[in-house]
């Protein structure tokens, strides 16, 4: 009788996991699938802002990751965050040159390809077919965990490129005020994934689910803030020369922002904004400066709400300023100053690798730590400088303290003729649709735009031009449930997916067929 033992070399073939899904793409198709869709991605952010981009982009994304096994969903991972993250953020190293670019691209490169290997477990631990509502859930929930690991750390995170704030043209951007961006991001991977679900299921009908609940969100109307009357403002965008390596002498800014703001001055307006950065030396500090500003909130016949680095003790602020009569009578002082362009955190080790980068960056601003909001007559306005309006819990804040408009201040000087400044604008549009109210955007060297609560321009002047206008804003009262409920749903979804995630991973090593110890003779 012939032996049926197995020769040494030889190894008995390894079960199949219970619920586990094969590739739907080999790995030399998934990689290049992954890369296109990252730079697809690209797309649906300004400058081209084609939204529907992005469900393209998640879609094949996603598909990548089905059956993949924990290296494979890193290498697709990466291969998708290297198709996006570079072109996205190419602005950097107009600023500081391509070592911070490729530092910050793969940073985030190597967070989202980290972030695809629960989505890809999730596949694979899901049970086949699987519906198409469920496993939706879950992968979006993942995705979005993913984005909000990415925009808290490190140094306060950067959640600058969310999948929801790709939306602000889209048919579904009104969700965003009752479920914030993240929510909209959540929103967007589950409708993909629901598609892929139907699609994988081989049940055409069952493709109406996603596709009747895309329809009637899109109907659904934004969550309806107050009319509490307007307010007129004058705004100034001086296009001076603002840029942290422009050539410019003391006090240029602050001239060109006086040159333009003539032409405003007898003008009835409630209030005069000046963007971020409008008076290059400290009016706390300095008479002549406030002599200045006092001169300006006297012809106007209004308050100003300027921009300067401050210096209290030993501590320096990026300052926003409410001048009166009484001189700065309000102030708010930017919460998160941005790593390695108002200051270098852990300077000690960063020096070390890069002392002639990291000499070049002489700023040391403090975070600040009053509330995002001044009054003006009876009047609460929010706040955000510059990069603070990426930052969910900034804009909530002025909301919770009764902001009935926001002014956002910047300087997009350092980036002019890049994405940068209109993916800003995207994301200071996305954030009058959350809180159902208007927003001043007031750029140094453009692009300055008054918003509607809706999220409309009502005014635009383009970058690199100067303007000096005024114009009506409307004001609101209320609290949308995206201000109300705050990070709640996103992060309740979020951990709610990782413990699904870690409850089916315990339950398929119960399932997990045992090979039994046999001896062949």
């Amino acid at each position: 009788m012939p032996s049926i033992a197995p020769s040494p070399t030889e190894t008995l073939p390894s079960p199949t996991p219970v619920g586990a899904a094969r590739p739907l793409l080999r790995m030399r198709l998934a990689m290049p699938t992954a890369l296109a869709g990252g730079l697809i991605l690209d797309l649906a952010y300004p400058a081209v802002g084609w939204w529907p981009a992005a469900f393209v982009a998640v879609t094949l994304g996603l598909l990548t990751l089905i059956g993949r096994s924990v290296p494979g969903a890193l290498g697709v991972g990466l291969a998708f965050a290297v198709g996006f993250f570079p072109l996205h953020l190419i602005w950097v190293d107009g600023f500081l040159g391509p070592l911070p670019w490729i530092a910050l691209a793969a940073l985030q490169a190597t967070l989202f390809a980290v972030g695809a290997v629960p989505i890809a477990l999730a596949y694979r631990w899901l049970p086949r077919p699987g519906g198409v509502v469920l496993p939706p859930l879950l992968v979006a929930g993942l995705w979005t965990l993913r984005e909000l690991v990415s925009g808290a750390w490190p140094y306060t995170g950067f959640p600058w490129a969310r999948i929801g704030l790709s939306q602000v043209d889209g048919p579904f951007a009104q969700i965003a005020s009752w479920t914030g961006t993240g929510g909209l991001s959540f929103l967007v991977v589950a409708l993909c994934a629901s598609a892929i679900q139907a699609g994988r299921a081989r049940q055409p009908r069952r493709g109406l689910i996603p596709l009747t609940v895309a329809v009637v969100l899109a109907l659904l109307p934004a969550f309806p803030t107050t009319p509490a009357g307007e307010l007129r403002i004058g705004w100034v965008q001086a296009n001076g020369p603002s840029a942290y390596f422009d050539e410019r002498a003391s006090g240029d800014i602050l001239a060109a922002q006086l040159t333009a703001t003539e032409t405003l001055l007898g003008q009835d307006m409630d209030l005069l904004v000046w963007p971020e950065g409008s008076v290059d030396s400290d009016p706390l500090n300095q008479p002549a400066t406030a002599a200045v500003l006092d001169d300006v909130i006297r012809r106007a016949e209004a308050p100003l709400l300027a921009n300067a680095a401050t210096q209290r003790g030993d501590d320096t602020y990026n300052t926003s300023l409410l001048w009166t009569r009484e001189g700065a009578s309000q102030m708010h002082d930017k919460i998160n100053p941005v790593p390695f362009g108002e200051y270098v955190p852990d300077r000690w080790f960063y020096q070390a690798i890069a002392p002639e980068l990291i000499g070049l960056i002489q700023r040391e601003y403090t975070p600040g730590a009053n509330p995002p909001l001044v009054t003006v007559g009876n009047v609460a306005l929010g706040l955000a400088i510059c990069f603070d309006v990426i930052y969910d819990d900034v804009i909530r804040a002025g909301a919770l303290g009764g902001a009935q408009a926001y002014v956002f201040q910047t300087n997009n000087a350092d980036f002019r003729g890049t994405d940068e400044n209109l993916q800003q604008l995207a994301t200071a549009r996305m954030r009058a649709i959350e809180t159902g109210r208007s927003v001043a955007n007031i750029s140094t060297t453009g692009t300055s735009q008054l918003i509607a609560p809706d999220g409309t321009v009502l005014d635009e002047a383009a970058a690199g031009t100067t303007a000096a206008r005024t114009g009506d804003i409307p004001l609101r009262t209320g609290l949308t449930p995206a201000v109300l409920l705050g990070p709640w749903p996103t992060a309740t979804a979020s951990g709610g997916s990782i413990l699904a995630l870690l409850l089916l991973g315990i339950a398929r090593r119960g399932r997990a067929p045992r090979i039994e110890q046999r001896s062949f003779s």
